[in-house]
């Protein structure tokens, strides 16, 4: 064969191979979230793509009863951020089922709905526990958007050797990026530290400087800049809290009727709280032939 027949099919095989490997490579990645109409999004991390979420699960701010003092804050510091001012990233936690993730999803609508009020686009980002490792991509897709984002972290914390702490703490505080100015992270969590008490305490008693073995998990929390405690209620909150939800759902059940069930319904489940509530109430919706969302 002569050497140019031979350099030729050289060629038209690289050719051959080059359109196949183009075949095979994967789409280009899009720069950019590419916000809708929604401004309630969950993060699939996979995809690395912003789902929109239609129709949010959430309750109406004025329904949330006996933690008014914390709403507040909240209130004030979501509202101060949508309007482009300083806002602290914030961590909700205490006592189960009182209120913590449906007080962030109220005001984010209440906001919304308010949008006249001074306020820029607001919009809610729901991400979860285990795609935390993904924020830092989740930032640079976001941060040079216009509207305003709550990334939102339901039932947060952390096991021992779990390292994607890590990521969520270059992202409160540190770290060349660090979080864009357009971003704030709320967390709900049943723990003030976010991790458990007998991992803190096994680590304080195993280590040769235990203060020193337990400061960099432990600081993570001191990131937040607003700590909101939500505690067990007790009697007349928890009866405020059915009453609430039992007019908002029209239920019409004369006041004594309504309280002696209520009391009935705690002492069985053994707790009082919102959650305990509005279960009691979808019970009576239910018994009653109507229907609770």
């Amino acid at each position: 064969m002569k050497t140019k027949d031979y350099l030729a099919d050289i060629a038209a095989s690289l050719e051959q191979i080059a359109r196949s490997l183009a075949d095979i490579a994967p789409a280009p990645q899009t720069a950019g979230p590419r916000l809708g109409d929604a401004n309630a999004y969950h993060w699939d991390a996979d995809a690395g793509m912003l789902m929109p979420v239609p129709k949010v699960s959430r309750v109406p701010l004025s329904m949330l009863k006996g933690i008014d003092a914390v709403q507040d804050i909240l209130l004030r510091n979501t509202e101060q951020f949508a309007r482009g001012h300083g806002a602290n990233n914030a961590l909700l936690w205490g006592a189960r089922g009182m209120g913590k993730s449906s007080l962030v999803k109220a005001i984010h609508a209440d906001i919304a709905e308010r949008g006249d009020d001074g306020f820029e686009r607001l919009v809610l980002i729901e991400i979860a526990r285990d795609d935390l490792t993904s924020l830092p991509t989740l930032m640079r897709l976001i941060g040079n958007e216009s509207a305003r984002f709550i990334v939102f972290c339901d039932d947060l914390s952390f096991d021992k050797d779990e390292g994607s702490y890590k990521s969520l703490k270059t992202i409160l505080d540190g770290g060349l990026e660090g979080r864009p100015d357009n971003v704030l992270f709320y967390a709900t969590s049943n723990r003030r530290h976010l991790m458990p008490r007998d991992m803190i305490d096994n680590e304080r008693a195993t280590a040769i400087n235990p203060g020193e073995a337990i400061e960099e998990k432990v600081s993570l929390s001191d990131r937040f800049g607003l700590w909101l405690g939500f505690h067990n209620c007790d009697q007349p909150t928890f009866l405020a809290m059915v009453t609430a939800y039992a007019d908002h759902y029209g239920l019409g059940l004369d006041e004594e009727t309504l309280r002696a069930r209520a009391i009935e319904w705690s002492v069985t489940r053994g707790a009082r709280s919102g959650r305990v509530a509005i279960q009691l109430v979808r019970t009576l919706a239910g018994e009653m032939g109507k229907a609770v969302n």
